[in-house]
């Protein structure tokens, strides 16, 4: 009923009008994303037909005899269109398995797509996953907040709200990123973590300008220098703060506070979720106490995000499923 094939790149466009219809394809699924990082990764990624109708993508790249749900990406999955149905998923998923066992791929490493990201319910490939016996190798713990249901902010919150009040700070929207990058974030990670932000200051511009609905930048300012700013992925259904930082004295000014309160309460007001990401370390095993208290101030809660491992043999457990 399915046949596989392994994207090219002459596809793109074929591609993004797919990814632009799916039920579960936020826009880092379109190949201007994906291929900003294409030195980096042996693309892999997978386009399903159905009678000669493309009917799901799956975004991945190859590792040896593994392939892995694109590792440039935060999460992944089959991309599928609202109107697909149960049964088709499984035998989608069955002859994806079978391609990758016949081109030697032994194992398909798969990260979720969290539950917030989809326009539509999206957990066909989470059953499908405990059929083939596929091994939970991970899980993070993101920090989402429903905007229809907040609970109340924090006073140690609402407390750096006034203090970002009281130190006259402003918050603007900039379509530059170098103030934040050099003066900011990249500084941070350095002092604290020796690492560098995952996006280089020339990545971040270039995806800026392939979309600039969806990434935007906040910075907070006091006496016209900048003293924190926030990164936005914006998707259909949330606002993701991709960078968080601040300088020295963000404590002492309220400035974090002060920004998200802004873009909870205003620019943000009408999406569904506004996700603060993960506070895990180590593999998803530890948490930043400091990080996790400072999310949940603001009404935070948890919303998991699974890693997987499958055998491909296993395509076998999927003959018999439907009665």
């Amino acid at each position: 009923m399915f046949t596989v094939k392994i994207y090219l790149p002459e596809q793109h466009r074929v591609w993004n009008d797919f990814a632009a219809q799916a039920k579960n394809a936020p826009f880092l699924f379109q190949r201007g994303f994906m291929d900003y990082h294409k030195d980096r990764f042996e693309d892999f990624s997978l386009m399903v037909y159905r009678n000669g109708k493309l009917v799901a993508l799956l975004p991945a790249n190859r590792v040896e005899a593994t392939l892995y749900s694109h590792q440039g990406l935060t999460y992944g999955g089959l991309l599928l269109k609202e109107t697909t149905k149960f049964r088709d998923v499984i035998f989608m998923f069955k002859s994806v398995l079978e391609f990758l066992s016949a081109q030697a791929v032994e194992t398909l490493a798969l990260k979720l797509l969290p539950s917030m990201y989809s326009a539509q319910p999206n957990d066909e490939l989470n059953y499908l996953l405990f059929l083939t016996e596929a091994q939970l190798t991970r899980r993070d713990a993101l920090s989402v907040l429903n905007m229809n249901n907040r609970p109340k902010i924090s006073r140690n919150r609402m407390e750096g709200v006034s203090r970002g009040q009281k130190y006259n700070l402003i918050i603007r929207e900039v379509d530059s990123f170098d103030e934040f990058w050099n003066a900011i974030l990249t500084k941070n990670l350095q002092q604290k973590h020796a690492a560098t932000p995952v996006h280089s200051l020339e990545e971040i511009s270039a995806l800026k300008k392939s979309f600039p609905k969806q990434i935007r930048q906040f910075n907070v300012y006091q006496d016209n220098q900048i003293v924190a700013g926030t990164t936005i992925f914006e998707t259909e259904t949330l606002a993701h703060s991709q960078y968080i930082s601040g300088n020295e004295d963000k404590n002492t000014l309220g400035s974090l506070d002060f920004l998200h309160w802004h873009l909870i309460e205003d620019v943000f007001k009408h999406k569904a979720f506004f996700d603060f990401g993960t506070s895990n370390e180590h593999q998803g095993k530890k948490i930043n106490e400091g990080l996790q208290y400072w999310k949940e101030g603001f009404g935070a809660r948890t919303i998991t995000q699974d890693f997987y491992s499958v055998n491909t043999k296993n395509h076998k457990l999927l003959d018999t499923v439907m009665l």
